[in-house]
């Protein structure tokens, strides 16, 4: 079982406990969201950055741009 510490004003130091299976099911679920929400982060920042690179690109070589790549420099 996954264990975890309360820690509370009866028990400032701490006390150690099971958690119970439905705490289990929501710490997997928290574990698996966060983990989808980083992955989406990190892939939305790599297709921004890679815009911004095509864009840079294409204005120096006086190419047109497409309307993603002009957002990602438009202050």
């Amino acid at each position: 079982m996954t264990k975890k510490e309360i820690v509370n004003p009866e028990n400032p130091n701490g006390i150690v406990v099971d958690m119970t299976p439905e705490e289990e099911t929501q710490n997997a679920t928290d574990i698996a969201n966060e983990t989808a929400k980083l992955e989406a982060d990190a892939t939305a920042k790599a297709e921004k950055e890679t815009l911004k690179a095509s864009a840079k690109a294409k204005l120096i070589a006086g190419e047109a741009l497409t309307e993603d790549e002009a957002n990602t420099i438009v202050l």
